[in-house]
Order: C-alpha cells, then structure tokens, then sequence
C-alpha cells in the first residue's frame, strides 16, 4: 500500500509502503539463511524500534543503523525489505509501520553544494516528517555507497570538496535522527564494503556480510523454486520432492548466486519450445542442461527453420508495400 501517488513522493524517496503488508511476506521467506543469522537480525531491528528511545540514553547510543554487506546477487535487498515486514508483524499490536526506500542515486549533484543540501533536507526534514506520522520507521538505503562514500579515497574526477561535504552531512544526520528519532531504523545494503565511508559503517549497529550460498544452501534454494513453480503446474511436484537430482544440480551450481540459482529454473523451462509452450513438462534432462550452459546459450547445432517452417499453420494477413507511421496513416 502506497501512502500517495508516486509522483507526489517527496526527491529521492523511490517508494513508501504501509507493513504489515501481505504482499511483503516472500520477501522474508524467500531468503535461505540459518535461523540464528534471521533471528539475530530481527532482534536487532526490534531493539531498536521497540527500545530506541530508552537506548537513546546510553552513552554508547545505538544508531539504528544495520548494513547489509556482500556479493550481488545474494539477497541482501530481499533480505532487508522482509526485515521490515516481520518487524512490522511482531510490532503490529503497537501500531503500524512505514518502509522507506531511498534512491541514493538521486542526491549526488555537479553544483557545488548542492549534494549536501539534498542529503541534508532529506535527513532532516523529509525522513523525520514521515516519522511523524507512525510509532515505528524502517528506512531502506540501497547501494549505500553512493550515498556515504568513503571520504579517503574520494575520486578527483568529480568533486572531492562535494563528496566530502555531502557524506559529513549523511553522517550528521544519521547523528542527529539517533538523538532525536530513536525509533527509526536504517537497514542500508552495499556490494562494495570497501566504498563505503569509514566512519559511516563505525555507527553501524550491526554489520552483517552475506556470502555466496554452499551446495547444501543452493540445494535448499532450488527445492524452494521447484516448490513454488509446482504450485502454478502441480505436475512438477514430483520434481521439487526429488533430492537426489536436486542435490545433484545444486553441485553443478556451486559458486553461484542465490539470484542466478533462481534463473535457472527460468533458464531450464526456456530449454525446449514445447516446454515453453507447456511448462508442465519440464523435465530434469532441461536443468542439466541449463546448468551445464550455466543459463546462458550455447552456439552450435544446425541451422535454425525459418518462420513460416517453425509456424506452418499460422493464417497470415496480406502483405503491401505500405506501411504505417506513427500517426497510423498509411504510405506507400
């Protein structure tokens, strides 16, 4: 659920949704982790938004900030959007929740100065205004390493003064909402750890580094897109309880990312036309070989039928030397 339109959100804010949210339950489960790294995580995230204020008085103030770290591809962002649901779920009887996502690619600016103004009307004016209106908030930064970058090895192809100037700014405000806004908590991912500025991830709360998935993960990832792919063609469902041939295909998949081990049912239904005319008849010999091609195509074999060789039944219209513009008059 959206609080208003999209075009009315206010600049760098890509969306803002009420939780709990139905909608937002996969998110959580789509994630395969141990259930101590959720439950840590969760923990954090409630100590915060249940306790921040109480916190807030401890000379070691948390900052309600989390950060998310690792590979792309391995579900960091998945990760933080079901964060905010199941805290949502386990706050629900204290009131609602609000996820904000930001768009850290919206602030960086060629003016002189302007980054920093941008950060800082964000920070403390935007953020806090929308507070304002529910007991608990959840803020999603993306790519935090556009938006706090590491101040020592800032490029001097753009403007070094700026990008100081605007990270001095990300951290005075996250300062300055720990002080003020104890309950609002930062849950911030990055595939770069090593751009991300120092002392931003020294506030940091809880950092948590997320790897590439072992085959006994990749194994538990592919039952659970089996599972949902037999949902929507039951004939499947044979497939997604065979953990032979699944762990067989996991060992193939070693060293990928959750999200490429998720396109490979993709990849394995896109084998074969008749398969993707009728996914119903997927069959193991189609994920061999789309693993074996690693998802990709592979460039052999005969030649390929023309179209009217491939679609002989097809009626088609007839054609002229005419054609259309945009306007929908036809020329000659």
């Amino acid at each position: 659920m959206m609080d208003r339109a999209r075009t009315a959100l206010p600049p760098g804010v890509l969306s803002m949704h009420v939780l709990p949210a139905e909608h937002h339950d996969r998110d959580w489960d789509a994630i395969v982790v141990p259930r101590a790294v959720k439950e840590r995580l969760l923990a954090q995230a409630l100590l915060v938004l249940r306790h921040g204020r109480k916190l807030s008085m401890l000379a070691g103030l948390p900052h309600g900030l989390i950060v998310l770290a690792g590979p792309p591809g391995t579900g960091k962002t998945t990760m933080a959007r079901g964060l905010a649901q199941v805290a949502a779920l386990a706050l629900a009887h204290e009131g609602s929740t609000t996820l904000l996502e930001i768009n850290p690619h919206a602030f960086p600016s060629d003016m002189l100065g302007e980054s920093q103004r941008n950060v800082t009307r964000l920070l403390t004016e935007t953020i806090p205004e929308i507070a304002a209106r529910r007991p608990f908030t959840v803020v999603l930064i993306d790519e935090v390493e556009s938006f706090a970058v590491r101040r020592s090895s800032a490029s001097f192809e753009a403007n070094p003064v700026d990008v100081h100037r605007a990270t001095d700014a990300v951290l005075l405000g996250i300062d300055e909402i720990a002080r003020n806004l104890p309950s609002v908590l930062f849950v911030t991912t990055t595939n770069f750890m090593e751009a991300v500025d120092e002392a931003f991830l020294s506030r940091a709360d809880l950092v948590m580094r997320f790897a590439l998935p072992d085959t006994a993960t990749i194994a538990k990832i592919l039952e659970s897109a089996l599972g949902e792919l037999a949902v929507q063609w039951p004939a499947l469902q044979p497939m997604a309880a065979d953990t032979e041939r699944i762990a067989r295909l996991a060992a193939m998949c070693e060293g990928w990312d959750g999200r490429r081990i998720r396109k490979l049912v993709l990849a394995a239904l896109a084998q074969r036309l008749e398969v993707a005319r009728d996914p119903s008849g997927l069959a193991w010999e189609d994920f061999f070989e789309a693993a074996r091609k690693k998802g990709g195509v592979e460039w052999a074999g005969p030649a390929a039928p023309t179209a009217r060789e491939m679609f002989p039944g097809v009626h088609r219209h007839a054609h002229t030397h005419q054609h259309e513009d945009d306007d929908g008059h036809s020329h000659s």
